[in-house]
């Protein structure tokens, strides 16, 4: 296992997709105490336009939610753009500078074939975490998948239009410096091993948004998480842990005010012994999965 492995993670949690199915059903949990209902829903976020993943529980929950809190809500496209800008780009030092010869073939070849706007040129002026995941990217946008239509977006737009607010628990910048952040080492073969496993992801993915339509939340974590743990511990540690544990605390300050609430985070983030779950249970709040 390489670290490309953490590139279909984070591309799993910030911008997956799934393929239409009348009988998809995420899965749902709940959380609650005397006066406080919190719903907890695993989402994907980049989606063809006629994906079906609703399910009357589903709809019945956010009807009843007084407000959706989701991982950013502070990334339109001018903001994300001044973002990479500032993160992502180092024209002074291009990767073929960082790369050896038969790497900077393989990158070239790659860029063409994934469709990169540019080609190779676009990347070279890329840091290497961007770099890659625009390698990871790249395919799915080009295959006509829309970021406007998955689901974190259309559930905000729904409860907008409703009248509730919608909330973030993290901002933008710092989903970016998740990758922008880390050390030169790391980074850089984080780029290597997406070039060395670039024709390796389609069938995990397809592997992947089966298990998030099925509610299979067992497959989720041995898609993502396990190996991820094995292999690169502190990227599974910065990626999910030390986010689930930051959330389960927000979660807990959430129960202490009236109401319901519904939250949308990853499904990743849902999955597995380290999850938002296990996170709370472990804290003494009780976490159950509808039906």
């Amino acid at each position: 296992m390489t670290l490309s492995r953490f590139v279909r993670t984070f591309v799993a949690c910030l911008l997956l997709f799934a393929s239409a199915a009348a009988w998809a059903k995420p899965a749902l949990w709940v959380v609650k105490d005397a006066d406080t209902t919190i719903y907890l829903f695993g989402t994907v976020h980049l989606l063809p336009n006629d994906t079906d993943w609703r399910y009357p529980a589903l709809d019945q929950a956010l009807a009843a939610s007084d407000s959706l809190t989701i991982e950013i809500t502070d990334d339109d496209p001018v903001r994300m753009q001044a973002l990479v800008l500032q993160y992502g780009l180092d024209p002074a030092h291009p990767l073929s500078g960082k790369l050896s010869a038969a790497e900077n073939a393989t990158l070239a070849k790659a860029a063409q074939t994934v469709g990169v706007p540019g080609g190779v040129n676009t990347l070279q002026m890329m840091r290497p975490w961007l770099a890659g995941l625009t390698l990871a990217v790249a395919p799915l946008l080009k295959a006509g998948l829309d970021p406007a239509h998955g689901v974190d977006k259309l559930l905000k737009a729904q409860m907008l239009a409703a009248g509730k607010p919608v909330n973030g628990l993290e901002t933008a910048e710092q989903q970016i410096r998740f990758l922008a952040d880390l050390p030169a080492g790391v980074e850089l073969e984080f780029l290597r091993s997406t070039l060395r496993d670039i024709d390796k992801g389609s069938a995990e993915l397809t592997t992947l948004i089966d298990a998030w339509k099925h509610g299979d939340v067992a497959a989720i974590a041995r898609i993502e998480d396990e190996d991820l743990a094995q292999h690169a511990p502190e990227l599974y540690q910065r990626l999910l842990v030390q986010r689930n544990q930051a959330w389960a605390t927000k979660i807990i300050a959430m129960l202490q005010k009236p109401g319901t609430f519904f939250i949308a985070v990853g499904a990743a983030h849902l999955a597995g012994p380290d999850s938002v779950q296990a996170q709370l249970e472990t804290r003494g709040t009780s976490v159950k999965r509808l039906p």
